[in-house]
């Protein structure tokens, strides 16, 4: 029926009456403040029914949290759930949005999979990031398509893909010089390799080596600005999860739900 449903938890008391009466309004007007979602009240009972340090009441709790979450038609509010749950109970946002992918999408191969979550390295004390071996091919095939020499392909890789894109840092040198060569209507790929470093046409040579099964240009581009696209979808879709949950105001609240719909609408175009 579209109701924001709060459960309301009291101790001490056998109903409202009598605990104003012990504790007085403000006490009381501080339960109501605290009060939780139906999801969130179900997930604490749960929890108290389990054993979370045995391995099978672990996997039942994620799989319970599935089911309490797949049955949530809102999107945003799905998000919101999942990241909340994630951090106080400790577990991972992968797991659980695997799971609630296969209740969610079951049967349904053609629909598109919840994005899982992807890790938030800006949290992470460290200085250089790992990047993943199939970021590092999308880059090398781009540098592939790139190396060509073909300016017109170029404009159409510059308009999508940002230098600062480039995640792997030899990908990103190499990236940039090519790009400020091209700007210059500079063409000439020898030239252009012969002012590079050595550990940079060092790793040229094992790109153009490399055979990323390329038979059209024109659809090995799309696929890669897609790849471009869903990633910045759903990095943005997970810096708004985060907002939702601080303190902003309704007007806030409304526009940033609005754009994670809007998100979300665009990913599932995605395949």
């Amino acid at each position: 029926m579209g109701c924001d449903l709060r459960i309301l938890q009291m101790e001490g008391a056998k109903d409202p009456d009598e605990y104003i009466i012990k504790y007085g309004n403000a006490r009381f007007q501080n339960l109501i403040d605290k009060a939780l979602s139906v999801i969130e009240f179900k997930v604490k009972v749960l929890k108290k029914q389990l054993d979370l340090n045995s391995t099978n009441d672990k996997i039942k709790f994620l799989n319970e949290i599935a089911k309490l979450i797949s049955k949530v038609d809102n999107t945003m509010e799905r998000e919101v759930y999942i990241e909340k749950i994630s951090k106080e109970y400790e577990i991972s946002k992968e797991a659980i949005y695997a799971e609630v992918n296969k209740l969610t999408y079951e049967g349904a191969k053609s629909e598109k999979l919840l994005e899982k979550a992807k890790p938030v390295v800006k949290h992470q004390k460290i200085e250089k990031v790992e990047v993943s071996q199939a970021i590092k091919k999308r880059e090398n095939t781009v540098l592939s398509i790139l190396l060509m020499g073909d300016l017109n392909i170029f404009q159409i890789v510059k308009q999508n893909i940002a230098i600062q894109d480039f995640k792997d840092e030899l990908n990103q040198q190499i990236a940039k010089k090519l790009y400020e060569e091209f700007e210059k209507g500079n063409s000439n790929i020898n030239g252009i390799l012969d002012n590079l470093g050595e550990e940079e046409q060092n790793h040229i040579t094992a790109i153009l080596a490399e055979d990323y099964g390329i038979e059209d240009i024109e659809k090995a581009m799309d696929d890669i600005m897609q790849g471009y696209e869903k990633e910045k979808l759903t990095q943005r879709k997970f810096e708004i999860v985060e907002l939702l949950e601080a303190d902003i105001d309704e007007i806030q609240k409304k526009e940033l739900g609005k754009e994670l719909n809007d998100i979300m609408i665009r990913l599932a175009k995605i395949k």
